[in-house]
């Protein structure tokens, strides 16, 4: 299982990394996608607009299971990873690169309020 350092974490088990620019990418940490194992398809519930935090944004369908990714916060949705429809694998394979979803440009006052660092994430990951 497979932590990224200088990326941020929330309790669903999406990874955020913020830009110099101020703007996020997000996915999903390997811990998920382990537990979904294979993925076979992959949806964007918000491809543009605005998000609120909790919101569901990608549904992600396995052969295992069907999961959702949440906004990490509330933002405007920049970007998607539009090669993730045709090679959903890539988010087994190399879920903090090839992997990555969304890009959002954070709409509140402190996006990393109630994401945990790396080392946080980390700990609780050990409670499961």
């Amino acid at each position: 299982m497979q932590v990224e350092p200088g990326r941020f974490y929330t309790s669903d088990h999406e990874w955020v990394a913020f830009a110099d620019d101020g703007t996020a990418t997000v996915g999903i940490g390997d811990y998920a996608q382990g537990k979904l194992g294979d993925l076979v398809y992959i949806e964007f519930l918000a491809r543009s607009g605005r998000v609120c935090r909790g919101d569901a944004v990608v549904s992600l369908e396995s052969v295992k299971a069907v999961a959702e990714a949440y906004a990490p916060f509330d933002a405007e949705v920049l970007a998607v990873n539009e090669e993730l429809s045709q090679n959903p694998g890539w988010v087994n394979e190399d879920p903090y690169r090839k992997g990555w979803m969304l890009k959002l440009i954070p709409l509140c006052q402190d996006p990393k309020a109630g994401l945990m660092d790396a080392k946080d994430y980390e700990v609780s990951l050990k409670g499961l």
